[in-house]
C-alpha cells in the first residue's frame, strides 16, 4: 500500500496596489506550483492601512492544500511567489504600494510564534480586509486560538462606508 501524503491546508491573504488586476491572479497562478489551491475568495478593493497617501489595495485570501512543511513556506513559497512579482520592500514605507504582499495566516491549526512570524496572524482579529476574505474560504473553520469561527470573527469586525468593496471584475482563478 502507498503512503499518501496528508495535505497541509495553508491560508494565505494577497493584497497588491501595483497592477493589482495582474499581479493578484498571478499570485494564485504561482501558489498552484506548490500543491492545489482549494478555494480562492471574492476581490476587495480597500482603502490602504498606515501609509495613506497610496492608491487603493485590492486584497484576497486563498487556501493552498500542499505537502510542504509551514517553514518551506515560509522561507521558499511566499518568497518565491514575492520575488517573481517584483515585491520590494522599503524599509522607509513598510505599509507602501507593493506588488504582492502574501502573508500565511493560519498553517492548518498550529499555533506558533518566532522572531518574524505569528501564527495564526493577528491581523485575523484586527482587519476586515483579512478577515473577510478568509472567512468566505471556510467559515466554520475555528480560529486555533479563539475557538470562533472565522465567520463570527468576520461578522464583528466593523467596515465603514466605502472602506471595502467587491471587485467582482477580478477574479483569482
Amino acid at each position: 500500500m502507498a503512503d499518501e501524503q496528508v495535505a497541509n491546508r495553508v491560508y494565505f491573504s494577497l493584497g497588491s496596489n501595483i497592477e493589482a488586476e495582474k499581479n493578484l491572479p498571478a499570485a494564485v497562478r504561482q501558489l498552484q506550483a506548490f500543491g492545489n489551491v482549494a478555494a480562492t475568495s471574492t476581490v476587495y478593493e480597500t482603502l490602504p492601512v498606515g501609509f495613506a497617501d497610496q492608491p487603493n489595495f485590492l486584497n484576497a485570501a486563498a487556501l493552498l492544500e500542499t505537502p510542504h512543511t509551514l517553514a518551506e513556506i515560509l522561507d521558499v513559497v511566499v518568497p518565491a511567489v514575492e520575488r517573481s512579482l517584483a515585491r520590494v520592500r522599503d524599509p522607509a514605507h513598510p505599509d507602501g504600494p507593493r506588488t504582492i504582499d502574501l502573508d500565511v495566516l493560519l498553517f492548518n491549526d498550529v499555533i506558533t510564534r518566532t522572531e518574524r512570524h505569528t501564527l495564526p496572524d493577528p491581523d485575523i482579529l484586527k482587519h476586515a480586509f483579512v478577515a473577510v476574505p478568509l472567512a468566505e474560504l471556510d467559515p466554520s473553520f475555528l480560529h486555533p486560538v479563539t475557538h470562533e469561527t472565522l465567520a463570527t470573527i468576520a461578522a464583528r469586525l466593523p467596515i465603514a462606508a466605502g472602506d471595502m468593496r467587491p471587485r467582482t471584475d477580478v477574479r483569482l482563478a
